[in-house]
């Protein structure tokens, strides 16, 4: 069960090409990760950026795939990569899903490169699980209130340089 949240490892849009989504051209190149969670993650996000529509069922499920657009204004071409593959194919791409591990590699830094950013309080953030029947306690508490304290939170902003980021 959820004690309290730590981290999240953001997912972001990265382009080599373009400074801004509004300047992304129709029919452009656009790579998202082919493995579920990710590529699930990124579908997500790009509907929440207003540039494609997903099936209510797969989003409902969190299972969208390429599969379930609906609507693609911008008649995008979805490309699914690996996900470590994608930092290296942005100067192929107009726009790629990275996720924050391999951004950070590329010397990418979500808060100044990415053009679609996926919110730190979203449902994707690392937490401190407890035992139910433990989750009152009064340790669990003082856990939780240890780690999201100012001096953790300042570490993984110093450390991480925005490629973990604190989601408390």
């Amino acid at each position: 069960m959820p004690a309290g949240r730590t981290i999240t490892a953001p997912l972001g849009f990265y382009s080599r090409k373009y400074r801004r989504i509004e300047d992304l051209p129709d029919g452009a190149a656009v790579g998202v990760q082919n493995d579920p969670s990710n590529g699930n993650r990124a579908l997500l996000l790009l509907q929440s950026a207003g540039l494609v529509t997903l099936k209510p069922e797969a989003v409902a499920r969190n299972t969208a795939t390429p599969l379930d657009v609906v609507g693609n204004p911008k008649r995008l071409r979805l490309v699914a990569l690996d996900a470590a593959q994608l930092p290296r194919s942005l100067d192929d791409l107009a726009l790629a899903s990275v996720n924050s591990n391999y951004a950070s590699q590329a010397g990418l830094v979500f808060a100044r490169d990415a053009l679609i950013k996926e919110p730190v309080n979203g449902p994707y953030a690392n937490v401190i699980a407890v035992r139910r029947a433990d989750r009152d306690r009064p340790w669990v508490r003082r856990l939780v209130a240890a780690y999201q304290s100012p001096e953790v939170r300042d570490y993984i902003v110093a450390e991480f340089k925005g490629a973990l980021i604190p989601a408390f």
